[in-house]
């Protein structure tokens, strides 16, 4: 996925109320930008970190610039949620991601109970998966961690699958990895025990999990590979 021409690089001054962030420019001119993330960015929103922004032709916007992603120890972590799906699509089209065989239709944002979306639903050789995708920036000695702060809504998520799983449907989460650093990825269960618990409980009952890892540059945001996941967690005794 190619990033937008119209970016700048700047420093993080501070994030702040969610969606906001205050951005240095090498020219001296400091910008209030939209922060499209709406975690804690725990390890990805030290000030004084270098980040990428990004302009909107929106000329309705009130902060027309927009937090693309920030370089911490080196690494450009990607942090515009708004921009997973697109990037897991582009892969489920390009065949990088092939866990689901051929796939013969791909539909957004599917409603699946009263209030609730899921964000894909497939349609394959073998029948339909409903496919969730979660944006994952955080990561602690090279094991990428979900979420960065407590999610009820993704909770909710996972007991949606379950249930589609038992109506005889595939259902399946896929936690997109923004950054290079990772070599595995598991739920953060010492940040949110009710999802990690809801993760282990998921998995038995047919809900399958995968991680794939996204080459991050200034110039575009790309999916490469696939890497392991363990629903019941991560210790030194995986290996």
């Amino acid at each position: 996925m190619l990033l937008p021409t119209d970016c700048r690089t700047g420093t993080l001054l501070r994030r702040y109320k969610r969606f906001l962030a205050d951005v240095l420019l090498a020219d001296g001119q400091t910008l209030t930008v939209h922060c499209p993330n709406s975690g804690s960015m725990r390890g990805c929103a030290t000030p004084g970190s270098p980040v990428l922004i990004s302009r909107s032709d929106n000329l309705q916007r009130k902060y027309p610039w927009t937090l693309e992603m920030i370089q911490e120890s080196g690494i450009w972590i990607g942090v515009h949620t708004g921009r997973t799906n697109h990037l897991v699509r582009e892969a489920l089209e390009n065949g990088v991601i092939d866990d689901f065989g051929a796939l013969r239709s791909i539909t957004p944002e599917v409603k699946v109970s009263a209030g609730s979306r899921l964000d894909f639903r497939l349609e394959t050789a073998s029948g339909t998966v409903y496919l969730e995708v979660k944006n994952c920036s955080l990561a602690e000695n090279g094991v990428a961690l979900f979420p960065d702060a407590v999610t009820e809504r993704g909770t909710k998520h996972l007991r949606e699958l379950v249930q589609l799983a038992a109506d005889g449907y595939g259902a399946a989460v896929l936690f997109c990895i923004q950054r290079s650093d990772a070599a595995r990825c598991a739920p953060a269960s010492a940040i949110d025990p009710v999802y990690a618990d809801t993760v282990a409980w998921a998995a038995d009952r047919g809900v399958s999990f995968l991680a794939y890892r996204a080459e991050v540059c200034p110039q575009a945001v790309t999916i490469r590979e696939k890497i392991p996941f363990y629903p019941a967690g991560y210790s030194t005794d995986c290996l």
